[in-house]
């Protein structure tokens, strides 16, 4: 079971959550601030496959990439597919929670646990992929200003109806928005999903809004989908 990209390949078998529209998107759109990302430090948090960390790889060519997990399945997935991609000199796979993790960075990315409100599903693995018990969005907000250095930039994509949660839980922590983007699905209906990017500084918020399909979102998969 596997995914194929332009130039890497993703297995999945070992991971709760697959690869989906939502972390394809953050990994073609979350920014290192720094114009060259020459000796950048990446982190993605909730790595999963490792698919966001391999594309943040791709896009940075001199940036180092760290991505994390709490499931041991995951951390094996992740580090079989960044050993055979052409980026696992500058990608590592660690097993731990951001909210103990030590490190500074320039970009923090995160396709993080949403449902917060819902039933569990009866796989353990499926409920610490999906489920925010493991990772709340405000520890999400306090881990990442803690980790992210002050021009830095921290990356988010969530469900339209979490939006409002994570914007409140960023903003409580000091956090100011700096990118939005509106996605959907069609252009008939409203947004299905947010991608959200703050700073530890003011700045002007540059609004913007892509429907799956359109000529923005091919520009910003392009490199990775093989159309």
């Amino acid at each position: 079971m596997s995914f194929e990209f332009k130039r890497f390949t993703v297995r999945q078998e070992r991971c709760a959550m697959k690869v989906g529209t939502d972390g394809v998107l953050l990994g073609a759109w979350a920014e290192v601030p720094r114009g060259d990302a020459g000796g950048a430090r990446v982190l993605d948090v909730g790595t999963g496959t490792g698919v966001i960390a391999l594309m943040m790889a791709q896009r940075y060519d001199s940036a180092l990439v760290t991505a994390l997990d709490i499931d041991e399945g995951a951390v094996m997935q992740a580090r079989e597919n960044v050993a055979a991609s052409p980026f696992a000199a500058r990608v590592s796979v660690e097993e731990g929670s951001v909210q103990q993790h030590e490190g500074l960075y320039d970009a923090v990315v995160s396709n993080p646990p949403f449902f917060i409100d819902a039933l569990h599903a009866p796989d353990a693995q499926r409920n610490i992929a999906r489920h925010a018990e493991t990772l709340t969005y405000r520890e999400l907000m306090e881990a990442g200003w803690r980790l992210l250095t002050d021009e830095g930039e921290m990356s988010v994509v969530v469900p339209f109806d979490y939006r409002k949660r994570m914007e409140d839980e960023a903003i409580i922590r000091g956090f100011f928005p700096s990118r939005v983007c509106a996605v959907r699905t069609t252009t008939r209906k409203p947004p299905k999903r947010y991608l959200l990017a703050f700073r530890k500084r003011p700045c002007e918020c540059v609004k913007e809004e892509m429907t799956i399909g359109d000529e923005r979102y091919k520009m910003l998969t392009g490199d990775f989908y093989l159309y």
